[in-house]
C-alpha cells in the first residue's frame, strides 16, 4: 500500500506539483496532522490501564535519550546521504536523481512512524496505522517529486524492504505477546503517534519523537511482569 501510494504520489508531483502553492501544501499538511493527532487520541483510549503506557513512555524516554536514539536516526539519515551522494558523477541529471531518491527514502524511513506501523502490522495484523503514513508519505512524495524528479519514484523500493523486514520480524514476536501487552503497545503507539503530529505536522511544537520509541518495548515488558509476577494488571 505505501509503496503504491509513493509511486502514485511521485508521478503527480513529477507532472502536477509544481501548480501547488505552499499554501495549498500547508493546509494538506495541517489537515493530516489534525487526523493523526485524533487517530493518535482515539488509539491511547484503547488502554485499559493508562498508568502502563504512562510508564512505558516515560522509562522509554529515558531508555532513548541514553542511547541517543534521535541523534542516532539523524545521523544514519546523513551518512546514508553522504555515502551515495559523494559516489555520484559530477553529471547534473544522475546527482539530482540520486538526490530525489535519498531524500525521500530517509524522510519516509527514518522516522517514528514507519518502525511504529510496522510493528503495529506484524504483531495484530492491524494496517490502520500504515495506511496513515501511507497517504502522508503519498502527499509528501508529490511536494517532494515536483523539486526533485522522478527518483522519488524510485524510494518507494526502499520503503517495501525497510517497513517489510520490521513487520516479518514482528510477525515472529506476536506468537509470544499477549492480548494485553499488544493493547498496552498499541496505546503507547497512540501517544508517540500524538507525538508525531504535534511536532511534525502541525509544527506546534518541536519534539523528539525518535527518543520515545523504546517505549514500544518497554510497555509490553511491564505488562509482562504485572501478570506474571503479580497476576494481572
Amino acid at each position: 500500500m505505501n509503496t503504491a501510494t509513493i509511486i502514485a504520489g511521485s508521478l503527480l508531483g513529477v507532472f502536477f506539483g509544481r501548480h501547488l502553492s505552499d499554501k495549498v501544501r500547508d493546509t494538506i499538511v495541517t489537515g493530516l496532522g489534525l487526523f493523526t493527532l485524533g487517530y493518535g487520541i482515539m488509539t491511547f483510549l484503547d488502554s485499559k490501564n493508562p498508568l502502563i503506557p504512562l510508564g512505558g513512555l516515560l522509562v522509554g524516554a529515558l531508555i532513548g535519550e541514553w542511547w541517543k536514539i534521535e541523534e542516532c536516526m539523524n545521523k544514519l539519515g546523513q551518512i546514508l546521504r553522504g555515502a551515495i551522494l559523494k559516489k555520484e558523477t559530477a553529471q547534473k541529471h544522475q546527482a539530482h536523481f540520486v538526490e530525489g531518491f535519498v531524500t525521500a527514502s530517509l524522510v519516509f524511513i527514518i522516522g517514528p512512524m514507519a518502525i511504529l506501523g510496522s510493528v503495529q502490522n506484524g504483531l495484530t495484523g492491524n494496517y490502520e496505522m500504515l495506511a496513515i503514513k501511507s497517504i502522508l508519505d503519498g502527499f509528501a512524495s508529490i511536494a517532494f517529486a515536483s523539486s526533485l524528479g522522478i527518483g522519488v519514484v524510485f524510494s518507494a523500493l526502499s520503503i517495501l524492504i525497510y517497513q517489510g523486514s520490521i513487520t516479518l520480524l514482528s510477525r515472529y514476536f506476536s506468537q509470544i505477546f499477549s492480548d494485553a501487552m499488544i493493547t498496552e503497545m498499541t496505546a503507547v503507539g497512540g501517544l508517540v503517534l500524538m507525538a508525531i503530529a504535534i511536532s511534525s505536522l502541525l509544527s506546534i511544537k518541536k519534539i523528539r519523537t525518535g527518543s520515545y520509541l523504546p517505549a514500544l518495548f518497554v510497555t509490553p515488558l511491564i505488562v509482562f511482569v504485572l501478570e506474571k509476577f503479580f497476576g494481572g494488571y
